[in-house]
């Protein structure tokens, strides 16, 4: 990847884009923006948890995702009897009667975390260290996981039966909470006849891990102004309820607002957003374009909230 500007790779990163896109749509009928905000994700360095419920292909799209971008991928089922070990690795005595570390399936470059919330708090912080240093610590040794890496797990919001919910510290490692809705009458009529018949779709290899960093790092070289970045931030502000800046609405509903990865990664989503779109620098349209993946995680509503029926994404677009 000889390109002689920036310019010149953000033109290819937009046709790379393009084509990664028309590659998946052979696989994944409709949900484009949720593609488009995997993508993002991907391309920011960043975790994605994918929320709907059962039957929308969540876990067949990040597969097809790591087949198109030709990256190692391992899916791990979580379980209530899931151990930390059981993602990791483990450390176990060889036949020279030494102690070996045996590598877990998080040794990949993308991990599906599969229904992560059907396993207890423990279990899930195993990931923590994962997301966040993109390394593992088992028995005082410290192993590094395969550039690039990232978690995209998948969670089902109606059945709260045996689920537990994720912790704030982990909720907080993930760039987007991304949700899918049911398709329109027309994509599952085309869904059903794709899935019905017998051929299979080949997906062509779009884009490798050494190209991914290429354009990982291009992103973070694009410009901000000031003014886009000082309204990311007073966005963010806007969500905590003690600030002088939170509106009324915030007072009322909120219990607590994002904190500072929200902001970094309102602006890392708007940079990537902008690129994608043709631009060379991001406006405050594309950080409302990445408000709502970014912030409805991150906001903890109130009892009142709750007991009035507003969520989330009420309270996000108040706020824009």
């Amino acid at each position: 990847m000889h390109y002689t500007s920036d310019v010149e790779a953000a033109k290819a990163l937009q046709s790379k884009i393009q084509t990664i896109k028309s590659a998946i749509g052979q696989v994944i009928v409709g949900q484009h923006d949720v593609v488009d905000k995997l993508l993002i994700s991907i391309l920011c360095n960043g975790h994605s948890l994918l929320v709907g419920v059962p039957g929308l292909a969540k876990t067949l799209l990040v597969k097809t995702v790591a087949d198109v971008l030709d990256l190692s991928f391992k899916r791990i089922q979580f379980t209530p009897d899931l151990m930390p070990s059981d993602i990791t690795g483990a450390e176990i005595l060889d036949e020279n009667r030494q102690f070996r570390f045996v590598k877990g399936p998080v040794f990949a470059n993308i991990i599906l975390a599969d229904e992560i919330n059907r396993t207890p708090p423990k279990t899930q912080s195993a990931l923590l260290e994962a997301m966040q240093e993109r390394s593992v610590t088992a028995g005082g040794q410290l192993y590094q996981l395969p550039l690039p890496f990232f978690v995209l797990a998948t969670q089902n919001p109606i059945e709260q039966e045996g689920t537990y919910p994720l912790p704030e510290a982990q909720l907080d490692r993930f760039m987007f909470m991304i949700s899918l809705d049911y398709p329109a009458f027309a994509e599952e009529v085309s869904i059903v006849r794709n899935t019905t018949g017998a051929s299979t779709p080949t997906l062509s290899k779009s884009m490798d891990a050494t190209e991914i960093r290429f354009f990982q790092e291009l992103i973070r070289r694009v410009p901000v102004p000031d003014n886009v970045l000082e309204y990311a931030v007073s966005l963010v502000h806007k969500t905590r309820p003690a600030n002088t800046l939170a509106p009324a609405i915030s007072k009322q509903f909120i219990a607590y607002g994002a904190g500072p990865r929200a902001s970094q990664y309102l602006i890392l989503g708007a940079k990537c957003h902008a690129l994608l779109h043709g631009k060379y620098s991001p406006d405050i349209e594309d950080v409302q374009a990445m408000a709502h993946s970014v912030l409805r995680h991150r906001i903890v509503r109130n009892y009142k909230a709750e007991a009035d029926g507003v969520t989330q994404d009420n309270l996000i677009q108040q706020l824009l």
